[in-house]
């Protein structure tokens, strides 16, 4: 079976009434026949069929055991590190998402869980860098936002060795183009607020676990904590998911017609985009993905936070906004978004430079897309050249 026909016919036919979509049980609570006997629900924070439903389509995509929803992707990563207890420690990816970086640095370290961030595209030095205290390797793949690749068979293998978790933030390249549980990861989390849902009208969040024990703790978190999807939330990545497929292809094609055209540009100093060959780590992206994704990063010669900004919001059809994985067209300049709660100088050791804008590639004709940048990389040039007559 191929991967579109799979994605689509993991979306059940309601048994009862035959409905095609998924029903909706806009409920809190379920009558039980007695105390204890129910029809499977008893409390809807528990579970709900219609979340139940996206957990187990998810679960398959994944091709894992068990899946999780809760309210936001933050909340999904809160969960997975309630997994750990004082003493432990994460050795996380460098590069990561500064939502991340803000809840494992301002939240869990002072709950006495350490935190060392290294660069994971080379395994080495996560295998340097792991210690009897490790419990959690925590990678993104692309990476958010300079799109590095880190080998994730490689470093499950590590993880493995040493006794501790692999997670694998997928949801850059969602499971449309990459599987990370295949490899050897043991868990995987994804913000289904961007390519699961796919019209950047909901939040959400995903957990899949390899194993069913460990799926089992995660769901008691989730009980117990209480960060659970709504079902009209969750029925809204159901409806996303039916047309992952496609939406990625086109995604894909899009991210990489813009980053070639960037790659020529003479204002622009550097892209990351793992769909070039000229990506330091092409190979690794080739070998565990069926695609590379929606997300191109770029880097202005006139490396100022300004000229990022003149750019930003000089764009007609690249709307200035946080998130991404929507079918319009986003940018922004991380270094003030989504970025901006890591210190400047650890953002900049990561390879996040003031100039660096995002851009989240949507399914508008490409050469609208690039002819957009074409004219506000103008706009910076021109002004550029201005700022510097101006001090002759």
């Amino acid at each position: 079976m191929s991967t579109a026909t799979q994605l689509i016919h993991s979306i059940p036919v309601d048994e009862q009434t035959g409905a095609i979509s998924v029903p909706i049980y806009q409920t809190s609570t379920f009558v039980q026949e007695a105390p204890g006997v129910n029809k499977g629900y008893d409390y809807a924070r528990t579970g709900n069929p219609t979340r139940a439903t996206l957990e187990n389509i998810i679960a398959q995509l994944e091709r894992g055991k068990v899946g999780i929803a809760f309210g936001s992707g933050l909340a999904a990563i809160d969960s997975v590190l309630k997994l750990l207890k004082a003493g432990d420690e994460i050795l996380a990816v460098d590069d990561i998402y500064g939502g991340a970086f803000r809840l494992f640095t301002h939240i869990y370290e002072k709950f006495g869980i350490t935190v060392n961030y290294v660069d994971t595209t080379n395994a080495e030095n996560v295998f340097n860098a792991i210690t009897a205290k490790t419990k959690l390797i925590w990678i993104e793949t692309p990476t958010n936002p300079t799109l590095k690749i880190s080998d994730i068979a490689a470093i499950a293998k590590i993880a493995k060795a040493n006794r501790c978790l692999l997670c694998v933030d997928n949801t850059f390249a969602s499971p449309a183009l990459q599987q990370p549980l295949t490899l050897g990861a043991d868990i995987v989390v994804h913000s289904a607020t961007k390519y699961l849902g796919g019209h950047s009208d909901l939040i959400a969040g995903l957990v899949v676990t390899r194993d069913e024990e460990l799926g089992t703790k995660i769901k008691f978190i989730q009980n117990a904590s209480g960060a659970i999807l709504s079902p009209f939330d969750s029925w809204l990545v159901i409806r996303g998911i039916e047309t992952l497929h496609l939406r990625v292809k086109q995604h894909c094609e899009n991210a990489l017609a813009v980053a070639a055209y960037l790659e020529t540009h003479p204002s622009v100093e550097k892209v990351f985009y793992p769909g070039l060959p000229t990506h330091p780590n092409y190979d690794i992206a080739v070998k565990q993905s069926k695609g590379f994704g929606g997300i191109v990063s770029f880097t202005l010669k006139n490396d100022t936070e300004e000229a990022a900004v003149k750019l930003v919001t000089s764009t007609k059809y690249f709307k200035l906004a946080e998130s991404l994985g929507g079918v319009k067209s986003l940018l922004c300049h991380p270094a003030n978004m989504t970025h901006k709660s890591i210190p400047a100088e650890k953002r900049r050791a990561a390879g996040v430079a003031d100039s660096l804008i995002r851009l989240s590639v949507g399914h508008e004709d490409a050469a609208d897309l690039i002819n957009d940048l074409e004219q506000a990389l103008q706009k910076v040039t021109t002004t550029s050249f201005q700022q510097q007559a101006a001090t002759v």
